[in-house]
């Protein structure tokens, strides 16, 4: 045994490192900016209304059975990174069907959505790089162009304009380095265009035909992540990049989660062959990261099947959210229109959407509440998802319990 060193153990520290911590927590507190854990039971009485089960497949039968089957055939973890022991028959049925599904040439499955954007952003560039990122992007675009090390130029929301100023920049030497210096301008130089395709916050779609002809203008590569497209936008959910047609250009790469329509877990990255082959090779986040647990990868690859047969859970989605639209703007709230099934509904305070947010729970009602730094904007919102397997009535009763727990404006 190796001696212990009781003194070392005994000896406290003079002052705990962790002291501002507290500071910190009364900070958040004051703003009504802590957040909390909370289970919830797997019989949950409520109205689910916050979670991204855009289909209504987490629960489905077929989906739910064939994530047992693959774990009882397979075992409960991938037992190591993709290149290593984690690559199973079934990831590479779904990476094929993926592909097949949105019109993409190749595709690649990540254990998430947050790991595939990492791994897309960072490989395709580096120092040297322009990237240029939507304000309004999620959370793991914007850390894959800090993560990147390239010169990141964030523009406004949803302007392909701002977009084609800013790559423009990269040739004519006015596009400026991370550390604010001017360049000299390289006709020679790469450029990545990062956008979600349809935004988390509010639900609306990127302007993709104006990205693309901004990007095409410039030499410049389009990178969607299509976490809240997939499964609801294009023919038969195939996605945001299948209805702007640019499914399989080759100069366009999507990332996608299937935890959301697909109601499993993990991500992917679609794009053209070479780009998923380099990925295999150079994205940390895929070749030291542990595979994709096999439950996961037949349960998503279950519900692509699924949706393959029953192509009207898209529309019926996208119904519902412009149901819960038109409804809660008759109430009089503030509420945004959606493109897809992500319906948001503003407060005035970050401490009256979290009351407004409880107060539907005590009625029934599992909502989201977006608070900063969540929302790029700053506004405090109550966060609505659409489901195709919504009654009109549960969609009416809901729409109840918001506008009789609303707040005063």
């Amino acid at each position: 045994m190796l001696p212990v060193d009781t003194a070392a153990q005994q000896q406290e520290p003079a002052e705990s490192p962790f002291g501002w911590l507290a500071d910190a927590d009364r900070v958040r507190r004051a703003a009504g900016l802590r957040r909390e854990l909370r289970p919830r039971a797997a019989d949950s009485p409520l109205l689910d209304l916050a979670g991204n089960d855009y289909l209504g497949l987490t629960r489905h039968p077929e989906v739910v059975r064939a994530g047992a089957d693959a774990c009882l055939r397979w075992g409960a973890g991938a037992t190591g990174s993709r290149l290593v022991t984690g690559t199973t028959a079934l990831h590479a049925e779904l990476e094929a069907e993926l592909a097949a599904f949105t019109g993409f040439e190749a595709a690649l499955v990540f254990a998430s959505g947050y790991a595939a954007n990492l791994a897309a952003i960072t490989a395709l560039t580096g120092p040297g790089t322009l990237l240029v990122s939507d304000a309004a992007n999620h959370a793991s675009l914007i850390d894959g162009c800090r993560l990147s090390k390239a010169t990141t130029e964030v523009v406004r929301h949803a302007d392909p304009d701002a977009v084609r100023k800013a790559l423009q920049g990269l040739h004519d030497g006015t596009a400026r380095d991370a550390d604010g210096h001017q360049g000299h301008g390289d006709p020679d130089a790469r450029a990545l265009v990062v956008s979600d395709a349809v935004f988390s916050v509010d639900g609306d779609a990127a302007p993709l035909a104006g990205l693309v002809a901004a990007c095409r203008a410039h030499g410049a590569a389009l990178l969607l992540d299509d976490a809240h497209g997939l499964g609801v936008m294009g023919e038969g959910g195939r996605g945001s990049a299948n209805a702007a047609g640019l499914a399989g250009a080759p100069d366009v790469v999507c990332t996608v989660t299937l935890s959301k329509s697909f109601g499993a877990q993990g991500g992917a990255v679609l794009g053209p062959a070479v780009v998923i082959e380099h990925l295999v090779n150079a994205a940390r986040s895929f070749i030291f990261d542990t595979g994709l647990a096999p439950a996961a990868a037949g349960a998503a690859l279950a519900a692509l099947r699924l949706l393959r047969r029953e192509p009207d859970r898209a529309g019926r989605a996208r119904q519902v959210a412009r149901d819960f639209h038109r409804l809660l703007a008759e109430r009089g709230l503030d509420v945004t229109a959606p493109d897809a099934c992500v319906v948001s509904v503003r407060a005035p305070t970050p401490g009256s959407a979290l009351a407004w947010a409880a107060r539907c729970r005590d009625e029934g009602l599992a909502v989201g509440c977006f608070r900063p730094p969540s929302v790029p904007d700053g506004v405090s919102r109550l966060r609505l998802t659409a489901r195709c397997d919504l009654t009109g009535r549960q969609v009416r009763r809901a729409v109840d319990v918001i506008a009789a727990t609303a707040p005063p404006r």
